[in-house]
C-alpha cells in the first residue's frame, strides 16, 4: 500500500494505529442541523460529512471547561474570529494537562502537539460561554489523538465547532518522541466525571 493511500484512509497527517476503545460518547452531537440547506452545506461551508469516518464510540470524554466569550474575540463580521477557536482548544488542552499534573519540564518528558485542525459548523457570538469538551481517541506508542467539541452553554446540544490535535509524548531534552509511560497512558484515558 502506498504511503499516500495509508494517510488518506487514516484521515490524519501521520499513520497511526487505531485502537477501538468501545466507550459510549458522553455528549450529544448535533451539527447545527438547522443551518444546513438542501445542498448539505452549512453557513460556513461545513459539510454534514465533516466528522464522517470518526466513530463517536472511539472517543472518551476526559475533560470539560467553560470559557467566556470576550468582546475582543469577535472580528469585523460580528462573530468569534477563527483563530480564537484554536485559543479555546489550547486552553482546554492546557487545563486538562494541568489537571493531570503534566507541566512542561524542559529536562524531562511530556506532551506536545504536532498538528491541530478545526471544523467551523456555526457562528459563536458575544455574549455567552463556550463549553469545550476534550476527548481522547486512538492511542499509539507515543501519541494520542485528541478531539474538542465546542458548544454554547445556552445551547449545549449543538456543536458549534469541532477540533482535533495529535499529542505526542516527547523527551524535551532530546527533542524526540518517547513511549507513553503507563501512568500517562492511564491518566490520558481516564473518563471525565461530571
Amino acid at each position: 500500500m502506498r504511503r499516500r493511500d495509508r494517510l488518506w484512509r487514516a484521515g490524519v497527517d501521520l499513520v497511526v494505529q487505531r485502537l477501538a476503545i468501545g466507550v459510549i460518547d458522553h455528549a450529544p452531537r448535533r451539527w447545527g442541523l438547522r443551518t444546513f440547506g438542501a445542498s448539505g452545506v452549512g453557513a460556513f461551508g461545513a459539510s454534514r460529512k465533516a466528522n464522517q469516518g470518526k466513530p463517536l464510540s472511539d472517543r472518551i470524554l476526559v475533560f470539560e471547561l467553560e470559557i467566556p466569550i470576550r468582546w475582543g474575540d469577535m472580528d469585523a463580521m460580528g462573530h468569534v474570529n477563527n483563530t480564537v477557536y484554536f485559543r479555546y482548544m489550547e486552553q482546554v488542552r492546557i487545563s486538562w494537562f494541568d489537571s493531570l499534573g503534566f507541566r512542561p519540564e524542559p529536562s524531562g518528558e511530556g506532551p506536545l502537539i504536532v498538528n491541530a485542525s478545526c471544523t467551523f459548523a456555526r457562528e459563536l457570538r458575544y455574549p455567552g460561554n463556550v463549553i469545550c469538551r476534550q476527548y481522547v481517541g486512538a492511542i499509539g506508542r507515543s501519541s494520542v489523538e485528541t478531539y474538542v467539541d465546542m458548544l454554547r452553554s445556552d445551547d449545549p446540544d449543538t456543536v458549534y465547532a469541532s477540533g482535533a490535535a495529535k499529542v505526542v509524548w516527547v523527551d524535551y531534552a532530546k527533542k524526540k518522541s518517547a513511549p507513553l509511560p503507563g501512568a500517562a497512558r492511564a491518566a490520558l484515558t481516564r473518563p471525565f466525571a461530571r
